[in-house]
């Protein structure tokens, strides 16, 4: 469904992204994992649409997205959720799930996947008049995933979904995650808790300072000695 190819970024002179190649291939979850800086969340910018300077090829269903607009590979079938979420906090959660479907045109299906994501999200249907801001950590979380999911996208990419979450919160993120994927939607997933994110990834990618250096399914990568060392703790 997706293929990076060659990708390069910078931002300034800074070269952050140097010739990556991934694939995400349909109805998988796909992860990235790294340290801070490793060219993770770069990777998501640059196929959502959000980096100016880059250079190679993304291929979605073929097609080269490189240089196309984030309202064009929104309308293409491809959603993001942003790190640290950005709901609008003055919004009621109704009013931020329906500004997931601004791409939209198929007024009559709106209505009917608003109530799929409240049946997904069954803390959100009941907080439907509150505004975002009013929302813990972990119901905000699920409506940034909620909005994504508004515009009906083939493909979701979530940047850090857990972060700043209790960890009970986080393993119903990655409940979630899996259960968004068993509708079958496609998921690039880029997480700092290793272990959590590569036991649901179907195959997964290691990326240091701008370039991928390991590559498997999360099964072979929670096993291998050198992610474990790094990643998780031994």
């Amino acid at each position: 469904m997706l293929s990076v190819e060659e990708l390069h970024v910078h931002y300034g002179g800074i070269h952050a992204i140097k010739g990556i190649s991934l694939d995400v291939p349909q109805g998988k979850i796909v992860t990235l994992i790294g340290a801070n800086g490793a060219g993770k969340s770069s990777t998501l910018r640059a196929v959502a649409g959000l980096v100016r300077q880059k250079k190679g090829r993304i291929l979605y269903k073929e097609e080269d997205i490189l240089h196309r607009s984030p309202e064009h590979i929104v309308r293409a079938g491809i959603a993001m959720v942003p790190e640290g979420r950005r709901i609008f906090p003055q919004l009621s959660v109704e009013e931020n799930l329906k500004l997931g479907a601004y791409a939209r045109t198929d007024a009559a299906n709106i209505r009917s996947d608003m109530d799929w994501v409240f049946e997904l999200f069954p803390r959100l249907r009941e907080r439907a008049w509150q505004k975002g801001g009013t929302l813990s950590g972990g119901e905000q979380q699920m409506l940034a995933l909620g909005r994504a999911l508004m515009s009906r996208p083939e493909l979701i990419m979530m940047d850090e979904p857990s972060l700043g979450l209790a960890p009970l919160l986080v393993r119903e993120v990655f409940e979630i995650i899996a259960a968004i994927n068993g509708e079958g939607k496609t998921v690039l997933l880029v997480e700092q808790n290793a272990y959590a994110a590569l036991k649901i990834a179907h195959y997964a990618y290691v990326l240091e300072v701008g370039s991928v250096v390991l590559e498997g399914t999360g099964e072979q990568l929670i096993a291998d000695p050198r992610v474990r060392e790094a990643y998780l703790g031994g």
